[in-house]
């Protein structure tokens, strides 16, 4: 597998590349990134007789998935179909055996997050695993496959897209390596293909006036989940005296006005996998550069009696727990990530680390601090990182948990309307059914003088909804043959419920389904014959 060094390959670009003489690869589709939603794209064109090249700035295969979420956000499992269900059924496949219960006896984890032959059939499925069975079968769709997957391939997101008569026709990465192929799909997290094409996107939050919508833009005052301080907790060095300063980790900025759009990102953090198992577990150490001033506001939040540090260690097999955020101060690194979806290899490198440091530095705080109460520290003394998982990145998550980067403003916006069934969606690719959900996106100071959080958001859906082939196309007049089924077209809010791995699978999958028809139709991605499609995804046993 071809690798690179990418900030060594960035300082010397134009050493480095040079179009022209760069050797070339082809297939019939070109997938850039190492997603979920990339490896099924990449199954499908295989499946569908076409040849594919995965470019992959990852290491590891799978994004989040392999990356530590293995709690899985979903809504209604029966509308999660094709390669997504697959997905889920050799997880349940793999913990029926045996040797998958290396640290628990299968009888005392139990059915949890399984499905039932009444629900699946034959079919079983498995909605919570460990991280490396996740990346396992992401491997073995790789090998069963034959899919050529080059790791460590970073886009030359300057120069590296070759454009002709309105296509793409290479892209080359920092290696100095150029692709050509006949359709191209950005299945990344951040968008980097789509924006480096020139297709049109947005970041951050729409007013609620742009779409006609409620729950997008700026949201103080609306105290959703319990990420929020539900007590009087003062931001200020000493509390109660605005002219000593505000604790770290807090706004001085105004918040906006309620409903108005900004360019802020809802927060970020990594899905750490932790076990109770003394056999496999790794204490807490001190990090690097640790500052326990950073965790002053949490302290007072834990002192005014707060306790529900926790509420999220969702519990996956072998006595593991995959973490997520929960209340005013958490895992979410709040107000640290805005210029992350633009911004350069190197600022990116920047901020994950920044997100590292701030992880293991809670960690550490809650396990040890004097100013956390004393059956809190006992407590968390009993977890730490599990030895057997992310075993060459320091038993540290690979991937950090990018809620949200670039959106696409593509030939049709998903909206909270078309989220909450109050618009018709047009061209069905998949469905989703979650919530309406957003994390914090800032902390600030309210009028009163206390701490407050802005911009988590749950608001229920009454039934699964359709998400539209149109929403991963661009523009016609920009590209005809990219398809964007990350990054695709909707609003923040809606965005909110989209964003879940399985529909990501279920999107990489049409993806891939409507590039080979473009491809044998000759047609562009936005010219093709629906009803094909529709038919192909009916086939292939997808939700529409």
């Amino acid at each position: 597998m071809r690798k690179i060094f990418f900030l060594t390959a960035s300082l010397f670009l134009p050493c480095l590349i040079s179009l022209a003489g760069a050797p070339r690869d082809k297939a019939d589709v070109i997938i850039y990134g190492g997603t979920s939603a990339a490896i099924i794209a990449a199954v499908q064109v295989h499946k569908m007789g076409g040849t594919v090249i995965v470019l992959s700035p990852d290491k590891h295969a799978g994004g989040l998935l392999s990356g530590g979420l293995g709690f899985t956000d979903t809504g209604n499992k029966s509308v999660i179909g094709g390669l997504a269900r697959d997905f889920y059924h050799r997880v349940w496949q793999h913990y029926q055996q045996p040797a998958a219960w290396s640290w628990q006896r299968q009888s005392e984890y139990g059915n949890k997050g399984q499905g039932t032959p009444a629900i699946d059939g034959a079919e079983r499925t498995m909605w919570i695993f460990e991280p490396h069975v996740a990346e396992q079968v992401f491997e073995d769709y790789i090998r069963e496959n034959n899919i050529t997957v080059y790791r460590d391939e970073w886009l030359d997101r300057e120069h590296g897209v070759e454009k002709q008569s309105g296509k793409i026709v290479a892209i080359t990465t920092l290696s100095g390596h150029t692709y050509s192929g006949k359709v191209f799909i950005d299945a990344t997290y951040e968008g980097d293909l789509m924006a480096a094409a020139g297709v049109s996107y947005t970041v951050g939050r729409e007013a609620n006036a742009t779409y006609g919508e409620t729950w997008n833009g700026v949201q103080t005052g609306v105290l959703h989940h319990g990420h929020y301080f539900k007590q009087n907790i003062s931001p200020y060095r000493i509390a109660g005296d605005a002219s000593s300063g505000l604790l770290p980790r807090v706004s001085g900025e105004d918040p906006g006005e309620k409903g108005a759009a900004d360019h802020k990102i809802q927060a970020y953090c990594f899905r750490m996998c932790l076990t109770d198992n003394p056999a496999n577990r790794i204490p807490f150490s001190r990090p690097d550069g640790y500052d326990a001033g950073q965790y002053a506001l949490l302290a007072r939040v834990l002192q005014s009696g707060w306790n529900e540090v926790f509420n999220k260690f969702d519990p996956i097999p072998n006595h593991k727990t995959d973490v997520n955020n929960h209340g005013p101060f958490s895992t979410d690194n709040i107000g640290m990530n805005y210029d992350y979806p633009d911004a350069t290899y190197q600022r990116r490198k920047e901020i994950i680390k920044e997100h590292e440091l701030y992880q293991k530095g809670l960690m550490y705080f809650l396990a040890n601090d004097p100013a956390v109460p004393a059956a809190i520290r006992a407590r968390m003394q009993t977890w730490g990182l599990s030895r057997d998982e992310f075993k060459d990145n320091g038993n540290w998550p690979h991937q950090l948990y990018i809620r949200e980067a670039r959106r696409m403003k593509g030939l049709y916006v998903m909206t909270e309307q078309s989220v909450t069934g109050k618009s018709v969606v047009p061209q069905s690719i998949g469905m989703g059914s979650y919530t309406l959900d957003a994390h914090n996106a800032q902390r600030y100071v309210k009028k009163d003088g206390f701490v407050q959080n802005e911009g988590d958001i749950g608001v229920s859906i009454k039934a699964p909804y359709k998400v539209s082939y149109k929403s991963i196309l661009p523009q016609q007049q920009e590209w005809r043959n990219l398809r964007v089924p990350v990054c695709l077209s909707a609003s923040h809010i809606a965005y909110g419920s989209i964003r879940m791995e399985p529909v990501f699978m279920i999107l990489g999958q049409s993806a891939a389904t409507a590039a080979m028809l473009a491809i044998q139709e000759k047609k562009a991605v936005q010219e093709i014959n629906y009803e094909k499609l529709k038919e192909r995804l009916i086939e292939d046993k997808q939700k529409l």
